[in-house]
């Protein structure tokens, strides 16, 4: 049984992801001030910065204490309870207007995953997980998908880091499961990618470079729906090298595909 305190805090997270999807699609239509982080296409907007305030300015009212870990503004606070916060994933879907975007909360304890939402304003979509409660989209729980192989074939998602100029190393990924005749797709979001695949919408996903804020609400949900998490090296965590999420049927053979 989940702790009764994880729905508290479920419904903080919940609403700060709502709270931020409601920015976004009010200035989705406006005209934004972009700017380059890292590299060219390394996007950041003044809607990343505005939602990021309105999640910290959620979280803070209901937990004053605990910690905070953004990708905008970084870490404020310290101490057991740290929510890490991706305020707009998909920042160049967003800002070239392609719908495919949303606001990632998740609670970590003592560096366990206890509660995540992911919500998709676009679709008015809501997928939440607390640690041991199971995972859920708009209230109803979800699953992986059954597809049994591959070959069946499988939709495998993946995305691609910001340097991948220079570090070209997930196009080696890629070749071998189109080599396969695999079909793949890049979103480019990757917490949507994640709960895609708990879902059961995709039936793979693999990606290199994420950040903590990226991956941590969206594989809890994977993993309270039922799937697996994993990095490249098939470690259970989704802050190694790369992450691969997939069905407890399918993921073994996805990860063999990646690494032979």
């Amino acid at each position: 049984m989940p702790d009764p305190a994880f729905t508290a805090y479920l419904d903080v997270a919940t609403e700060a992801a709502r709270a931020a999807g409601a920015i976004q699609l009010a200035r989705a239509e406006l005209a934004h001030d972009e700017k380059s982080k890292t590299t060219f296409s390394d996007l950041v907007t003044e809607v990343d910065a505005l939602c990021e305030a309105e999640i910290r300015r959620v979280i803070s009212a209901a937990y004053p204490a605990h910690a905070v870990l953004g990708e905008e503004e970084g870490q404020a606070g310290e101490g057991d309870f740290l929510w890490v916060v991706d305020p707009l994933d998909g920042t160049v879907n967003y800002a070239r207007g392609y719908p495919v975007y949303c606001a990632s909360v998740a609670l970590e304890v003592r560096g366990v995953r206890v509660v995540g939402a992911v919500y998709d304003p676009t679709r008015r979509e809501l997928f939440t997980a607390t640690l041991g409660g199971g995972a859920f989209l708009n209230g109803a729980r979800i699953r992986p998908s059954r597809t049994p192989s591959l070959l069946s074939p499988a939709l495998i998602s993946t995305g691609f880091p910001y340097n991948v100029a220079s570090d070209r190393s997930n196009l080696t990924y890629l070749e071998k499961l189109l080599a396969l005749g695999v079909p793949v797709r890049r979103p480019g979001a990757a917490a949507l990618d994640l709960c895609n695949v708990a879902s059961g919408r995709m039936d793979g996903y693999w990606e290199m470079g994420l950040k903590r804020w990226d991956a941590a609400a969206g594989s809890l949900i994977v993993e309270e729906a039922g799937g697996v998490i994993s990095d490249l090296g098939g470690q259970p965590t989704p802050y190694g090298h790369g992450i691969v999420a997939a069905s407890a049927l399918l993921h073994p053979e996805l990860l063999a595909a990646l690494s032979g």
